[in-house]
């Protein structure tokens, strides 16, 4: 199983805002409860190309309906990179990003827990990563 975290860099520090993310840590699952452990596999790029990922707002509120298709457009590629995941954790996703990722497959898991670790939130939500 598959679970992806929007980080902000190598330093796998979570990015609460999944649509403005600059990468995607991608974590393979093993084993089943108490006994599940997660493998870092790898960093994706957020290949938004209407964002500026390096002052990425993690405040941001989307403010685009369904008939901005560009802009619709642009969350697809997420949907796109993530495909084979099977979750994504986030703090928060726009109503447009939800629909990008849920189209290809990848259930979205709310974080609301207070860390800032990829490795930390996956311990806390692993009772939740059901195959």
């Amino acid at each position: 199983m598959k679970i992806a975290i929007p980080v902000r860099d190598e330093s796998l520090t979570f990015f609460p805002n999944a649509g403005h993310t600059p990468k995607f840590a991608i974590y393979e699952m093993s084993g089943a409860g108490m006994f599940k452990s997660f493998k870092l596999e790898g960093l994706k790029n957020n290949p938004r190309t209407d964002l500026d990922h390096d002052h990425a707002d993690e405040e941001h509120q989307c403010t685009h309906d369904a008939d901005d298709a560009e802009h619709i457009a642009q969350h697809n590629k997420m949907g796109v990179t993530l495909e084979g995941c099977d979750y994504i954790v986030v703090k928060k996703a726009c109503k447009n990003t939800a629909n990008a990722i849920t189209s290809h497959g990848v259930k979205i898991l709310k974080y609301s827990g207070e860390s800032s670790k990829a490795d930390v939130i996956l311990r806390e939500m692993a009772s939740q990563f059901l195959k």
